[in-house]
């Protein structure tokens, strides 16, 4: 079965640090992008960082220069470093990969989410 498994999430202080860690199920094949989103209570959700099988990155313009995303492809693990973390950023986070493309259907697959309270 197929799913992605994360950690990492809890309770941190403003300014804290914490790490969360996805582990992709090996059912998953060809995997693409993966990447971080998150929604806040009664937001939407959005795109945190993004990371390409080559290494590339992405972020959000308000997370620039805290976070950092990184991926071992060997494992189809992908993780996400965050650094003084804002109360705002209190968020259920998500690892989302994206697996196909090169002429095959692109398949989203998300996780069930991580909790990440900053405390002011």
């Amino acid at each position: 079965q197929a799913q992605l498994v994360e950690s990492g999430g809890g309770l941190v202080q403003a300014g804290g640090s914490l790490r969360l860690s996805c582990a992709a199920s090996g059912s998953i094949r060809s995997i693409n992008a993966m990447g971080w989103y998150r929604q806040a209570p009664a937001k939407q959700r959005e795109l945190v960082a993004t990371i390409t099988t080559d290494g590339r990155t992405n972020y959000t313009d308000s997370v620039k220069g805290r976070f950092t995303i990184s991926r071992d492809n060997a494992k189809n693990t992908v993780s996400l470093q965050m650094n003084s973390l804002k109360p705002e950023e209190t968020a259920v986070y998500y690892c989302n990969v994206v697996a196909g493309g090169l002429g095959r259907p692109l398949i989203y697959y998300w996780g069930k989410g991580t909790l990440v309270t900053v405390s002011s």
